[in-house]
């Protein structure tokens, strides 16, 4: 049973259904502008298809022909890869020592970070020939790619609390400001009544899981699977109740496509807003647990490093 409390919100939110002659109004900017349209291809997708395509190109073609590891062009790329490996540790030290501002912004090496972070490894495999060799080869060539590969995860992690990959750093109470603002766009709820009673409720169950600890690193999967259930079961309701109200206006039935585009927009932003509200605390701590892996692990991969420089010249 519902609240009278509820009852009575609900009962302000909802206008009369529209008649068979009735003029719907037009979509305001709520209604129909829930988001601007987002972009297919960023800048950072993009950088992300090239090295795939690169290694792809490097593992199946027969790169060995042409590029040896200890001369020419191979000796060439294993060395200019291993100095970018090297130079990703001037980002942390520009964070901690602002006496080195002269080097350029944080924001800026930020960005460097992540490009050299890719570029180098993706050089010093084709230095290797996508291949295994000597055991000191061998342990600079896992070590890197577990600390790239643990830098994939580290940008995700990233991206999750903060504004933007290269924001600052958001809070829970900023987030959830940012879910109460959405809540104030009622994107077409003039023809779906019950949307926003459905979105609350929804809503509630996404925030009300709050387990311990221990599990608190899951959360973000089990509310994950919940969003996009709630959000199926939603959107399908909605879309047959905009349905049912076209066929009783012929000029609702004129706009029912942008409507009903409008309402699906409208509810995907809802409750991956919602979502990113319930998983903040467990992506904090994700970061924090990845922060305290990725430095010891680049360490090692800088020791490792070395000891393959010196087994190759010496030895």
């Amino acid at each position: 049973m519902t609240s009278p409390r509820r009852d009575a919100a609900s009962a302000e939110r909802r206008p009369a259904s529209p008649s068979a002659n009735a003029v719907p109004p037009r979509p305001s900017a709520a209604d129909v502008a829930v988001e601007a349209p987002t972009r297919l291809w960023s800048l950072a997708t993009l950088g992300f298809v090239i090295a795939a395509v690169a290694i792809a190109i490097g593992y199946y073609f027969p790169t060995q022909r042409y590029i040896v590891p200890n001369r020419g062009l191979g000796y060439a790329l294993g060395i200019t890869g291993g100095s970018l490996m090297l130079s990703l540790a001037l980002y942390p030290l520009r964070k901690r020592l602002p006496a080195i501002g002269f080097l350029g912004t944080v924001k800026g090496w930020f960005q460097a970070h992540m490009i050299l972070g890719i570029v180098g490894p993706i050089l010093i495999l084709y230095h290797s020939n996508f291949s295994l060799g000597a055991p000191n080869s061998n342990a600079a060539l896992f070590s890197m790619l577990i600390v790239s590969g643990s830098g994939i995860f580290g940008r995700y992690f990233y991206t999750r609390i903060h504004f933007g990959l290269y924001g600052r750093r958001a809070t829970r109470a900023e987030m959830q400001a940012a879910a109460d603002e959405l809540r104030q766009k009622v994107a077409g709820s003039r023809f779906v009544p019950d949307l926003l009673v459905m979105l609350d409720a929804a809503d509630e169950k996404l925030l009300a899981w709050k387990p311990g600890k221990s599990f608190l690193i899951v959360r973000p999967v089990f509310v994950t699977l919940r969003m996009h259930y709630e959000r199926w079961r939603i959107t399908r309701r909605a879309v047959a109740e905009l349905r049912e109200a076209a066929k009783q206006s012929p000029i609702l039935r004129q706009q029912h496509a942008q409507f009903s585009h409008a309402v699906q927009r409208y509810i995907a932003k809802r409750l991956q807003t919602t979502r990113k509200v319930a998983e903040f605390e467990s992506y904090e701590r994700l970061f924090s647990l990845w922060h305290m892996l990725h430095l010891p692990m680049f360490f090692m991969l800088i020791v490792a490093g070395i000891v393959h420089v010196v087994a190759v010249h010496v030895y």
